[in-house]
């Protein structure tokens, strides 16, 4: 299961898990508030 996170970077939204659920997780979360760090 996959489940939201906080970046320690940039600290916006990102998620953590098997990796089968990200598109669950981030639907709800406005694009421009998503994690872009590498």
């Amino acid at each position: 299961m996959c489940k939201k996170a906080s970046c320690d970077s940039c600290h916006k939204v990102t998620w953590w898990g098997c990796g089968k659920h990200v598109a669950g997780v981030m639907e709800s979360i406005p694009s421009d508030q998503w994690c872009t760090c590498v």
